[in-house]
């Protein structure tokens, strides 16, 4: 056979040149080029990485209160939820007696009564002293109008029947959320001239119907107009419709937009864990300042509304009510943050994780093999669970994900069950690998 011949393609037509010999002092050069490009390389996915997470991190907050606001517009029940609990509250309910009171104690003319009264008098030859007695009268039966209104009123605003109506009302004038937000249409809650208002049409028509029962003719009269409670009052309610509008229509596209970004931060990233980490840790400060912002402006919300319009108790429990859920979300984000950061933590390669491991897996193999000696043994099955150990464990941590996503709003309490959860069936199946038979025990 010729080498030559063997060398060279039948195309080429002569012989293919030998492959080179890399020398020492090539490969001397060569390795600090390599390393150099991998270090930039490194660098740059690094970079993109954070870049990724920065921008993860600012959209965080707007997320949550754009899901929140999204959630609140679209969801009947879900409003209602929010707002049934004002009707229970006893500064909103003393709120809405006293402003009813009023509104029927104007109507009743009180003068005029003891004006008829002391021209009755005196057209029946009764002392001058006895007349003029009739015109001290006003007072009193004023206070004792008041007394049996406000009376009758609070029992109505007390009642189950106001808990139904204000739900009843909210559940059909569930576009009043909108109007609040968008300052567009018409509603039970409506914006106007920069206020919030509630219309009480419903409650004041059932007071009316218990007064004129009750024998109070004169609140037959009661007018249909300026029958509304000021909610909130606010120069830049404005510029906070403008911001929730933008928010409504974002409010499906933020969240997911957020999410991606995050992962995206996570799979970009040289060390996945470490990242994992420090997207956790981040998510959680900013569900941190989200907490403390929603602080300072119910304090700027509660010094914008004057006492005449709302008491500072009733406008805080009104407040409290609105964004309880918000409130609920963003702990609950909180939570799951601090234990995403703890689980990478506890992955990693420091002492104080690796120690927790250690002691995990002395405890569970202990009771593994304590099952043995009971006569319990796993065999095969527990030999799988050992060789696959890495695979059931993230099959259950991708389990206790999912359940979190499919859960209904879920909350702190939500969180703690399913991590319950999660590690008790963790602990289960490492104990069922530690319980495997003799023969697989000295296999493994």
């Amino acid at each position: 056979m010729n080498p030559a011949a063997s060398q060279g393609s039948p195309d080429s037509g002569g012989a293919a040149k030998p492959e080179h010999a890399v020398t020492a002092e090539e490969r001397a050069e060569y390795e600090p080029l390599r390393h150099d490009a991998a270090v930039r390389h490194r660098r740059g996915r690094q970079a993109g990485a954070s870049l990724l997470l920065l921008l993860a991190l600012l959209l965080a907050p707007a997320a949550v209160v754009a899901a929140w606001v999204q959630d609140t517009v679209s969801d009947t029940d879900r409003y209602v939820e929010t707002v049934a609990p004002l009707a229970s509250d006893p500064s909103v309910q003393a709120v809405v007696t006293d402003r009813i009171t009023d509104r029927v104690v104007d109507n009743v003319d009180v003068e005029a009564v003891t004006d008829a009264l002391a021209k009755a008098l005196q057209d029946t030859g009764a002392p001058p002293r006895v007349v003029e007695g009739a015109d001290a009268l006003t007072a009193p039966l004023h206070n004792a109008v008041s007394t049996v209104v406000d009376r009758i009123v609070g029992r109505v605003v007390a009642g189950d029947a106001f808990q139904q109506a204000w739900e009843g009302a909210n559940r059909r004038a569930h576009a009043a959320v909108a109007n609040v937000l968008t300052g567009d249409g018409e509603g039970a809650v409506r914006a106007e001239g920069g206020a919030v208002r509630l219309d009480l049409g419903e409650v004041v028509d059932q007071v009316r119907e218990r007064l004129v029962d009750a024998g109070f003719d004169k609140a037959a009269a009661i007018p249909d107009t300026d029958r509304t409670i000021t909610l909130f009052e606010a120069e830049e309610l404005g510029k906070a419709q403008e911001t929730m509008r933008l928010l409504d229509v974002l409010g499906v596209w933020l969240p997911v937009l957020t999410v991606v970004l995050a992962v995206l931060a996570v799979w970009t990233a040289p060390a996945h864990r470490v990242m994992l980490m420090i997207t956790a840790v981040g998510t959680g400060v900013m569900m941190a300042v989200l907490l403390v912002a929603l602080a300072v402006f119910r304090r700027v919300y509660l010094d914008s509304v004057p006492p005449t319009a709302l008491p500072p108790d009733a406008a805080a429990a009104i407040f409290d009510t609105f964004v309880r859920f918000l409130r609920d979300s963003t702990r609950t984000l909180l939570v799951v943050s601090v234990i995403t950061a703890l689980a990478a933590y506890l992955y990693g390669p420091g002492r104080p994780a690796r120690a927790v491991r250690t002691t995990a897996q002395r405890w569970t193999t202990a009771a593994g093999r304590a099952l043995g000696r009971a006569g319990v043994h796993t065999g095969s099955t527990g030999r799988r669970l050992t060789d696959h150990r890495a695979r059931t464990t993230g099959g259950v941590i991708a389990a206790a994900a999912l359940a979190l996503v499919l859960w209904n709003h879920p909350t702190v309490g939500a969180v703690a069950l399913v991590l319950g959860v999660a590690l008790a069936v963790l602990v289960v199946l490492a104990i069922l690998a530690a319980a495997a038979g003799p023969a697989d025990r000295a296999a493994q």
